[in-house]
């Protein structure tokens, strides 16, 4: 039976039932957790008796997920109590029921993203610790620019990836207020006391909001378009072309034809799968712009995108951290990108400035040089590292002690 049955008489037609059911069995945990903080409310106002909230306690560790007969997680935990569930709804909706849970599936979905892309930031970083005095060429616009060394670029990635765990903290914070005891938008006429913890301020906008769902999302789509630079990154130096790493085969395919492919697709997923993260958020963005206050069934539409955005930060930054723990530099293939003589071109414009020469009259110096064929790099530059091989110890050093990795 429906939480509703009371006011529709007859049953609804099967196509409009499979159209109403929510996919929402994710939620069933935090849903749970949600109804026993309610059941204690109730018992405190004396709505439960000791041994019916005892019965709510004992049954919430045993609820199975919704069956055909549910319309969604919150009538199969209504139906699955048994003869206490038909008092466990007073004082509250689903509006503030689904807005609760969901809150707490995003804190725990934030927290899940960080424990991952902590785990990914201390596989690059033992990398860049490897790597610290592996020269490599720096590049702007994918052009050979200046020499660096392999683990100050490496220490880039965990720069952007720091970044997003300051967003998924956001989320998580985002999420903390409950909106129990809103009810259906405008509380309850029950004695119930409030909810532990921070709560929503405003009844309405406690069962409306979704920012923080939209926060969640946008935390994942920022990740993805940093891991899918990491990746793409991956792609073009595993290339023939490139030829600075090879590929551990406990982290790439191979192909159905040509024998000898072995293919990046840990990385190229990666990168496909940030287009899809990007839409999720957009998606939800499109349904909450023009809803009215307070609650409308298109919120139902909130938990698709951030279930799959869930799974994806799990999978994918898994994948990607036993990939870069595998990558097998090419330190000859490296060094000699890394022995073009044009990189020091800018040492060389350095140096004049250094000696006394406007630094525009050196770069136009040394650039004449290289259009007419004539450039020589300067002396003693060819040890030039910046940041060296000890900035890049200390850096890895300090990241570790922020990221507790």
């Amino acid at each position: 039976m429906t939480l509703w049955a009371g006011r529709v008489g007859g049953e609804l037609a099967p196509e409009v039932w499979d159209f109403l059911r929510g996919d929402d069995a994710e939620l069933l945990p935090y849903d749970c957790a949600a109804t026993l903080e309610h059941a204690r409310r109730l018992h405190a106002a004396g709505l439960l008796e000791d041994d019916e909230l005892a019965e709510v306690e004992s049954k919430l560790d045993t609820i199975e997920p919704p069956g055909p007969e549910d319309e969604d997680v919150h009538s199969a935990i209504e139906r699955q109590l048994g003869d206490v569930g038909r008092k466990i709804h007073a004082g509250r909706s689903r509006n503030d029921q689904v807005a609760a849970a969901l809150r707490l599936y995003v804190r725990a979905a934030s927290a899940e993203a960080d424990e991952w892309v902590r785990a990914l930031c201390a596989a690059i970083l033992d990398r860049a610790e490897t790597e610290a005095e592996t020269p490599m060429p720096g590049y702007t616009h994918l052009q050979r620019a200046i020499p660096i060394t392999v683990g100050h670029h490496l220490l880039a990635w965990v720069e952007m990836l720091e970044r997003d765990l300051y967003r998924f903290g956001f989320a998580d914070a985002a999420a903390t207020p409950s909106p129990l005891g809103s009810g259906a938008l405008a509380g309850s006429t029950l004695p119930l006391p409030s909810p532990r913890g921070e709560q929503t301020r405003n009844s309405i906008d406690g069962v409306a909001d979704r920012d923080f769902a939209l926060d969640y999302l946008y935390a994942c789509s920022v990740l993805f378009a940093h891991l899918s630079r990491i990746g793409e990154e991956i792609v073009l130096w595993a290339t023939s072309e490139f030829g600075f790493v090879r590929l551990p085969e406990s982290a790439a395919t191979g192909s159905s034809m040509m024998p000898q492919k072995l293919n990046p697709d840990v990385a190229e997923l990666v990168r496909g799968k940030a287009g899809t993260m990007i839409g999720r958020l957009t998606g939800l963005l499109a349904v909450v712009k023009g809803l009215p206050l307070a609650y409308d069934r298109d919120l139902q539409e909130d938990k698709p995108p951030v279930f799959a955005a869930r799974r994806d930060v799990r999978l994918a930054l898994g994948a990607l951290a036993v990939l870069v723990d595998g990558l097998e530099l090419d330190r000859d293939r490296l060094a000699e990108a890394c022995a073009d003589p044009l990189l020091r071109a800018t040492d060389k414009a350095e140096g004049l400035s250094l000696g006394g020469v406007p630094f525009r009259d050196a770069h136009e110096q040394v650039a004449a040089e290289v259009r007419a064929g004539t450039f020589e790099p300067p002396e003693q530059s060819a040890a030039r590292l910046a940041p060296g091989p000890a900035d890049v110890a200390a850096a890895v050093t300090a990241a570790r002690a922020r990221l507790s990795v």
